[in-house]
């Protein structure tokens, strides 16, 4: 079957996976507080202007909750799925589970019913969010790879952003048909996903972990030899995952139990926290219960459809803001972007702290229709917690957003990558899972204290980022190994190159890639330096 070549198109088909997770964000962000959502699954009866109250904080949480604990799951699952059948047919798989999912989340007539449909939808999420990233990462060229698995983020926002406003128009129409209609549509992306799958090539490095070379070098020739078998690119590649996959078939067969092992753990428990500090900058919060947020900042006006317009300009600002990241991200390096992410979002998630402990009043009873929405801000403090909301999303789009895609499928050798990112993404849907379930209690019980805790982990991040994260930018996958190599002098013990000792070598990347035919001398000199850059001595 003729297969597509352009890795733009590769990654634009593949990152469809990631989409699925924006539609789930705002097909749930935009609904819980329309009326049809509210008296359908209500639970609390009716405040004194006869509006249904919905379900109570603990089972709104849960059911929010319910697409991160399937999506958990699913990334567990993920390693083994993708291991055993590829990287695109599990990919394909999760796409299948999800239209299974709509279905029965578009069907819903009770909470069970309900959640059910949002744990078989996150179940497909996770399976896609992990092994997304990983297909990508596996078939680019090192100076695209980090845009490339960024356009996983970018097409989480396209997706948050797309449904947001399809659950706007929906919001005007009467009855179930409010909620059901976009629960529905939202089936069709992963339709499309698994038809343009159809059209791709395997990834070449699983192929090779397969033994089937000439499918390999056939896959590396048309995405980077432009039909060139003999092309020296292409020649270089095979040779260094060959070397790798004869390395690693002389060792232990791969197990969960080999990421804690000694050699391992420290870029285990980078990966992991990679996905973990993305998950404590609360931004996903954010996406969830935004409706919340400006409904104490008094944009509710009376009108339950008046929240909802104001709520999607911060998913557009996450569209956008995205886009400088997909740029320039590889130039900018992993450490560096995610410092400077870590320390805006820090200082925006402070002054709204501040602007709701100092400025706002305790909820009057009857006021709200959620106990979550337990303050009310007016005026002047209120425009400016809306500006700081904006201003924070913009801070995590180019940031932690894309980057915390694209860096840990470079930490890991081969024959474990598929599993250790399996690891790390479960890491962020446990902590999804979590996050989504405290925060309507935790509104409701220490208010603006919430933003609190989320500007403290900013803070942890930035710091563990500084000491312990290594950079990786445009360096081959199987170089990447070097950096966590401890025998080498000035190594410190299980863990490699200090991470503050390593630099991006983008523009040598680009070089290796772009001038096949350099001489003896400059292939030695550009080892040399290659070298140097990548371990900081």
């Amino acid at each position: 079957m003729y297969k597509i070549g352009n890795i733009y198109f590769i990654a634009a088909v593949a990152v469809i996976g990631g989409a699925l997770f924006g539609f789930d964000i705002s097909s749930m962000s935009a609904i819980i507080s329309t009326q049809p959502y509210l008296c359908q699954f209500n639970q609390l009866g009716h405040n004194e202007k006869g509006l249904c109250l919905g379900p109570t904080n603990d089972v709104q949480g849960g059911i929010t909750a319910a697409m991160p604990g399937g999506s958990w799951l699913g990334a567990l699952c993920s390693g083994f799925v993708s291991d055993t059948f590829g990287r695109k047919r599990s990919i394909q798989i999760g796409s299948v589970i999800w239209i299974i999912g709509s279905i029965i989340v578009c069907a819903s007539v009770n909470i069970p019913m309900l959640v059910v449909g949002r744990i078989i939808n996150g179940f497909s999420v996770g399976i896609c969010s992990a092994q997304v990233p990983v297909y990508i990462s596996e078939i680019a060229l090192p100076s695209k790879r980090g845009r490339l698995v960024g356009f996983q983020q970018w097409a989480i926002t396209w997706g948050i952003l797309i449904m947001f406003f399809i659950c706007y128009g929906c919001s005007f129409m009467k009855g179930t048909a409010a909620f059901r209609v976009p629960w529905g549509l939202q089936a069709i992306p992963a339709a499309l996903l698994f038809l343009g799958l159809v059209f791709l090539p395997e990834s070449p490095r699983w192929l090779c972990k397969k033994d089937r070379w000439d499918e390999a070098k056939d896959v590396l020739t048309l995405v980077h030899g432009k039909g060139n078998p003999n092309s020296p690119w292409v020649h270089r590649e095979m040779q260094e995952i060959r070397e790798m996959v004869e390395f690693e078939r002389a060792n232990a067969d791969v197990s969960y139990f080999e990421l804690f092992k000694p050699n391992m753990i420290n870029r285990t428990s980078i990966g992991v926290f990679t996905q973990i500090w993305s998950q404590l900058t609360g931004m996903n919060v954010m996406m969830y219960y935004i409706t919340y947020v400006f409904t104490m900042a008094g944009l509710a006006d009376g009108s339950e459809n008046a929240v909802l317009l104001p709520s999607g300009i911060q998913f557009v600002i996450n569209v956008v803001m995205t886009i400088p990241a997909l740029l320039w991200m590889d130039r900018w390096g992993r450490r560096p972007t995610l410092l400077v992410g870590a320390f805006f979002m820090c200082l925006w998630l402070c002054v709204n702290a501040g602007l709701f402990a100092v400025y706002s009043r305790p909820a009057r009873p009857g006021e709200f229709t959620s106990p979550a929405e337990s303050m009310a801000i007016t005026g002047a403090p209120a425009k400016a917690v809306i500006a700081s909301t904006y201003l924070f999303v913009a801070s995590f789009a180019p940031t932690w957003g894309p980057v915390s895609w694209t860096y840990p499928p470079e930490l890991y050798p081969l024959r474990l990558r598929g599993k250790a990112v399996a690891l790390c993404t479960s890491a962020n849907w446990a902590f999804n899972f979590a996050l989504a379930y405290f925060v309507p209690p935790a509104f409701a019980n220490i208010t603006w204290r919430t933003y609190v805790i989320f500007a403290t982990f900013c803070a942890a991040m930035f710091i563990h980022v500084f000491f312990m994260f290594p950079e990786t930018a445009n360096k081959p996958l199987e170089e990447v190994e070097e950096i966590f190599d401890d025998t080498k002098p000035g190594a410190i013990k299980y863990i490699g190159t200090p991470a503050w000792k390593t630099r991006n070598t983008r523009n040598l990347t680009l070089k290796q890639e772009h001038n096949d035919t350099l001489s003896s001398e400059e292939k030695i000199g550009f080892e040399e330096h290659a070298h140097k850059e990548t371990t900081g001595r």
